[in-house]
């Protein structure tokens, strides 16, 4: 059976369309549209995002059918699930799909991003998985499932807009990004709690980063997943990035246009989480929620055809 799933996060809409189970990826695909623009500092989703990004799942919808997608699910985080006009995100959307989209809490984001990062995962056991997102941080501990997990408000874009202003940031807004992750983690730290072993870093701050630090010259996914990040490579990394100008960022091959200036504080959230749970390294995974929520979604019995 071929699913799809459409991913509405903070800063991206993605799709995912896949043969299954096993997973057999047909297509996937990222546009960033920045639907949390604002979000943070406003409470409610703004009409222009809004607009840009339900233009953006109309099109992954028609997409997925197109491709024969018999199921469909569209998923939203941390923007919409913060936002105080939420329903009438779910309403334009289901207007434009035909389709009711899932807004998940934020424990049930980490149970399907754990799920979907240990897929295909040869590593000492237990994990912590980390999604860095636009609009919140997911940590979840598990084995085989997850057993502990918290969700964070800290994100890429909710920390640009809450403290970085100049471009290049100066070096009193990156310590004030610090000390926000800083003052999440310490919670975060007790909740997945100490002997962790292999530390699994999802979505596009640390993707990128990789595809960065391996040096390619344009994006290839089969050379990041599983790649690992040192220390001192996200510390490196973090220091190249942040004495460039966003324009400068965006001229990098691998760079995703529209994650340039915020990918700077999606760094020192990784710096930091890595400091706070004592590991030296972070394994790089390109399976992540969507691959979670496809295994959902062919597991479901009586779902509706398409």
């Amino acid at each position: 059976m071929r699913v799809s799933v459409i991913d509405v996060g903070t800063n991206s809409v993605r799709v995912f369309i896949a043969d299954g189970e096993p997973l057999r990826e047909v297509e996937r695909d990222l546009v960033i549209t920045r639907l949390g623009e604002g979000v943070d500092r406003a409470g409610r989703l703004g009409d222009v995002p809004l607009a840009r990004t339900v233009d953006a799942i109309g099109r992954y919808a028609d997409r997925a059918r197109d491709a024969g997608a018999e199921r469909l699910r569209i998923i939203a985080t941390s923007a919409v699930r913060d936002a105080a006009n939420r329903d009438a995100f779910v309403e334009v959307v289901r207007e434009r799909t035909g389709e009711k989209p899932v807004i998940l809490s934020g424990d049930e984001e980490a149970q399907l991003g754990f799920a979907g990062a240990t897929i295909d995962l040869d590593a000492p056991a237990p994990f912590a998985v980390l999604d860095i997102g636009g609009g919140s941080t997911e940590l979840v501990r598990g084995v085989e499932r997850a057993e502990r997990f918290i969700s964070l408000d800290i994100g890429s874009v909710r920390l640009t807009e809450r403290h970085i202003t100049h471009d290049p940031p100066t070096g009193a807004e990156l310590d004030a990004v610090r000390a926000d992750a800083d003052g999440h983690l310490g919670r975060a730290a007790e909740v997945i709690g100490a002997g962790t072993r292999t530390l699994v870093g999802l979505a596009g701050t640390i993707t990128t980063a990789a595809a960065i630090v391996v040096g390619l010259q344009r994006y290839e996914r089969a050379r990041i997943h599983h790649a690992r990040l040192s220390r001192r490579d996200v510390a490196d990394t973090l220091s190249r990035l942040a004495a460039m100008t966003s324009p400068q960022r965006r001229e990098l091959p691998v760079m995703p246009p529209g994650r340039e200036d915020v990918i700077v504080a999606g760094l020192v959230i990784l710096e930091r989480v890595m400091d706070r749970l004592g590991h030296a390294e972070v394994l790089v995974s390109e399976t992540d929620i969507l691959d979670g929520t496809a295994l959902a979604l062919l597991r479901e019995k009586g779902t509706r055809a398409r």
